[in-house]
């Protein structure tokens, strides 16, 4: 399987890093998986597995501790540009993310920074607007038992 390059663009900060030395795992037209560690050490996870979700316009990542245990599914709400020449997925971070702890307790997160994002005019209003219907499709998924998609399901890229 040939291995993409993949930028992950964050409008807060505004930086875009070249996130290619994560294991690809699985990859088509419609999904990416991979398997990665933290950038920067930190106290709260220290790896995950996560489903890129191309033409959805959602990422859902199982987050680990140090010691493998799992912690959380997290999703990114994203929008997706490839170049099909240079073979690079830019996975543009709409701001607002959605974390599922393991007993159903639900939080929705970084609406702020959508607002910030709005108001500093660095994100279009057509950007914010996906965000939102994607963040109710996913928030509609999750209290209807659907979550996580079935690709998720499968234990076979679980461990870290």
């Amino acid at each position: 399987m040939k291995k993409p390059t993949v930028l992950r663009k964050r409008f807060i900060p505004n930086e875009t890093v070249d996130i290619s030395a994560d294991t690809l795992l699985h990859r088509s037209e419609e999904l990416l998986i991979t398997k990665w560690n933290v950038i920067r050490p930190r106290t709260d996870f220290s790896s995950g597995v996560s489903y890129s979700f191309l033409k959805e316009g959602y990422k859902i990542s199982r987050f680990y501790d140090a010691s493998g245990k799992f912690l959380y599914w997290y999703c990114d709400i994203i929008e997706v540009i490839y170049d099909e020449e240079k073979d690079t997925y830019t996975m543009i971070d709409l701001l607002v993310d959605i974390k599922l702890m393991p007993d159903g307790t639900l939080k929705v997160l970084d609406t702020d920074e959508l607002a910030e994002a709005l108001e500093r005019e660095i994100i279009t209003i057509g950007q914010a607007c996906r965000a939102l219907k994607k963040l109710d499709e996913l928030l509609k998924m999750i209290d209807s038992g659907n979550f996580p998609p079935l690709a998720c399901r499968s234990e076979e890229y679980w461990s870290v």
